[in-house]
């Protein structure tokens, strides 16, 4: 059986302004939309309320003697602690929690948020990724 630490509370508060935020997109454009529609509209909810938000941030990989300045490209990474990858696809694969599992052992997060905004109901394509 896996025991699970907690998350701080600011990483919590955090995922709570993200989720809202989500809604708050999700009920005024809908489903159908591009990915990239969705995702410069959270950023742009979000920063309203005041948190930091980076996105298309890119993550460098080393393999041996070779760095790669570009290896990944985070979509979202909000007030340094929580990484949102935003999707608008029919619905989440296995292979979206490997990214976003993959993008928080880099970076050293805790928490990672899978958003996908093409459902009926956003609630239904969100997914916590804990690490």
């Amino acid at each position: 059986m896996r025991t699970y630490q907690r998350l701080d509370h600011e990483t919590e508060m955090t995922a709570r302004e993200i989720v809202d935020a989500a809604y708050m997109v999700h009920r005024e454009l809908g489903p159908g939309l591009l990915e990239s529609t969705y995702e410069k509209s959270m950023a742009y909810e979000l920063r309203s309320r005041g948190l930091n938000v980076e996105t298309q941030l890119s993550i460098p990989v080393q393999y041996k003697e070779l760095f790669i300045p570009y290896g990944y490209r985070l979509d979202m990474l909000v007030e340094s602690r929580v990484i949102v990858e935003v999707k608008a696809v029919e619905q989440l694969m296995s292979i979206h929690t490997a990214q976003t599992l993959t993008y928080l052992r880099m970076l050293g997060k805790r928490l990672g948020l899978l958003v996908n905004f093409n459902v009926p109901l956003v609630k239904n394509g969100m997914k916590r990724v804990i690490l």
